[in-house]
Parts: structure tokens; sequence; C-alpha cells
């Protein structure tokens, strides 16, 4: 399998069922320093020059103090590229981690919701591109599933509330060890974030589950995928969905928009 034309089939495959992309679309890629965004990043420029639509691509990195590795290898390599990244030093996170050191994940997110549609809006881009993978999706669906009480996962394309920006995950269908190879190929220098090391949470948790049974069950994020899209409402407990009186069930209330979630 070719690893290239493997991510293309699937990234377009998601944009197009989805309509992530629309003609004169300006695309801003949120760089995290990792795998994922770096992938993302380079398929969605090949796409530039293959899809049926137009669209520009650039990107951006927000440093929020939590760098692991110094930037400068990444800028160097993006700049060798071509692509048009920008850097920005969010100076109230910089702050929240002098001020409010155990901080948590939920703040350092609001922190970077607001920085990200800062920069976007500065870069004159109507979508933002989140590198959330199919792994991302699976541990989202189970986590609600287990610690929330909602059966739900991430979104493929939802909006800011003031529907001023398209938020995208095109590696809907991608899983981490396509990203992890095809960045080695690359051989693009990643920056890791502090907090993707940490230890004992959720998160950790379930890779580690999904790991152990991944070993017996190969297929059990792509069934996972499918599932999500293929929803039997009659078989579950949400009575706006359930016939108890012999007629057709309601339908849920539209989607209200939402805001960007975090990665932890």
């Amino acid at each position: 399998m070719d690893l290239e034309k493997a991510l293309l089939r699937k990234v377009g495959e998601a944009i197009g069922r989805f309509k992530m992309i629309r003609e004169g679309d300006r695309v801003a890629v949120a760089l995290s320093g990792g795998k994922d965004s770096l992938t993302l990043l380079e398929v969605l420029l090949l796409l530039e020059k293959r899809a049926p639509v137009e669209f520009s691509v650039c990107a951006f990195t927000i440093e929020q103090g939590k760098f692991l590795r110094p930037i400068e290898p990444l800028a160097e390599y993006l700049k060798n590229r071509g692509v048009a990244w920008t850097y920005f030093r969010d100076a109230p996170s910089l702050h929240l981690i002098e001020d409010q050191p155990e901080h948590g994940c939920d703040l350092c997110s609001r922190y970077r919701r607001r920085a990200v549609y800062e920069v976007a809006r500065g870069l004159g881009s109507n979508v933002i591109a989140l590198g959330h993978t199919a792994d991302d999706f699976c541990e989202a669906l189970l986590r609600n599933t287990l610690f929330t009480g909602k059966l739900s996962a991430l979104p493929p394309v939802t909006h800011s509330r003031d529907k001023e920006f398209r938020l995208i995950r095109p590696l809907l269908l991608v899983t981490e060890d396509l990203t992890r190879r095809y960045a080695e190929l690359l051989g693009a220098p990643l920056v890791p974030c502090g907090c993707s090391q940490r230890t004992g949470t959720v998160r950790e948790s379930l890779r580690g589950l999904f790991a152990g049974l991944e070993e017996r069950y190969p297929n059990l994020k792509e069934n996972m995928l499918a599932a999500m899209g293929n929803v039997d409402t009659g078989r579950l407990l949400d009575v706006r969905f359930l016939d108890l009186n012999g007629q057709d069930p309601p339908h849920l209330p539209p989607h209200l928009p939402v805001d960007l979630p975090a990665r932890g």
C-alpha cells in the first residue's frame, strides 16, 4: 500500500462526505508540533493542487509555553517547504503558566481557542483544520459514554459560535499508525507538548485499552467509525427516538454550534 495514496484517499473521502472544504476557502491548519497535524498539513497541500475545487492552505502554531523542544527546526522545515506559517506566542497563556501552574485542560483549551480564532482572523481564513484522527474519535466516543453519560464523539464539521469559522477534522478516517509512519517518512522535526507526556489520565487509560484489544481485533477502530455513521436509534434509550405510543418518534432538535474542544 502506498502510504501517501492511502492518506490522500482517506482524507479526500472525509472532505467529500462531510463537505469540509468548498470553493474559495482559505484553510488554516492548526499545527500543534506533532505528527498528526503535520500529516494533515502535508496532505492538504497535496490536495490543494489536485482537488476539483480551488482553495488555499496556510498554517499556524500557538505557543502556550508547553513545548518540550525548540520550535526553530520546525520553522526551518516549513520555510524550506515554502509553507505560509505563522508562529504566535500567546501572552495570556504564558502568564497562565506563571500565575496558575496547576491549571487544567479546560482552562488551557479556552485560552487556546481564543488565540486560534485571533490568528485565523488575521490570516484571512474562514476554515480551521484540526488534526484529530480516527483514534481521537474512537477515544472520545468511549470517554463520553463511560464518563459523561453521553453517546457522542467529535463532530467532523462544526462552527464557531458566531459562524465566523468552519472547524474541520479531515483526519477522521486516518489512524495514528499512518500519521506516525508518514511523519517518519517525511523526516520532519516534531515538537512534542508537555501535555502529551502526562500519565494517569483517562486518555492514557483508553489508549492502553485500545492497544490491548487491537492485538486480537485489528479492525476495532474501523468498526467503531462505521458505527458512528450507522446509528440504530430504535435500539438506544433516548425517548426522543423511540416509538413508545405507536407513533413516529419526534426528531432531535438541531445541533447548537460548539467551540473548539480540548485535545487532552
